[in-house]
C-alpha cells in the first residue's frame, strides 16, 4: 500500500490532479500548503470533507496540481479528486462517500453569452415605442 494513487477531479472549468499516499495528513496544492493556497477557511473545509466522512484525517499525504477556473472551482475539483483517490485505495469507503455526495461530479458549467444580448440569459429592455 506504499504506492501512490493518482486521480483527477473536475468542477466548473477547474481540474485537480491528486496524488495520494500514506502519510501524516499533509496537503500540498501547487507547491503550497492548502491553508495558504485556499484563500478562505470554508474552501479548506470543502477540500477536507472526504477525510471527515471516512474518518481518515491524518492518514494520507496529498500533493495536488490545480489549474483552470477560480479558487472555489479548484476546491470542488480537489474534493472530488481526494474522494476518488480514497475509493481507489480502499473500496470500503465508496458507500460512505456516495451517501455524502462526494463521488458525484458537479456537471454545472457556465452558460455561454449569446450574440445580440448582454449576457447568457439577460435581454436588453423591450421598448414598444
Amino acid at each position: 500500500m506504499a504506492t501512490e494513487t493518482v486521480t483527477i477531479g473536475r468542477r466548473k472549468s477547474a481540474r485537480a490532479r491528486v496524488r495520494m499516499k500514506p502519510g501524516t495528513g499533509q496537503i500540498i496544492v501547487n507547491g503550497r500548503p492548502v491553508d495558504d493556497y485556499m484563500a478562505r477557511q470554508v474552501l479548506v473545509m470543502i477540500t477536507k470533507q472526504p477525510f471527515d466522512a471516512t474518518e481518515t484525517a491524518g492518514k494520507y499525504d496529498i500533493r495536488a496540481r490545480c489549474d483552470g477556473g477560480g479558487i472555489s472551482g479548484q476546491a470542488g475539483a480537489l474534493r472530488l479528486g481526494i474522494a476518488r483517490a480514497l475509493v481507489a485505495i480502499d473500496e470500503k469507503y465508496r458507500p460512505t462517500l456516495r451517501r455524502a455526495g462526494l463521488l458525484t461530479r458537479d456537471a454545472r458549467e457556465v452558460e455561454r453569452k449569446k450574440y445580440g444580448q448582454p449576457g447568457a440569459r439577460k435581454r436588453f429592455q423591450f421598448s414598444k415605442r
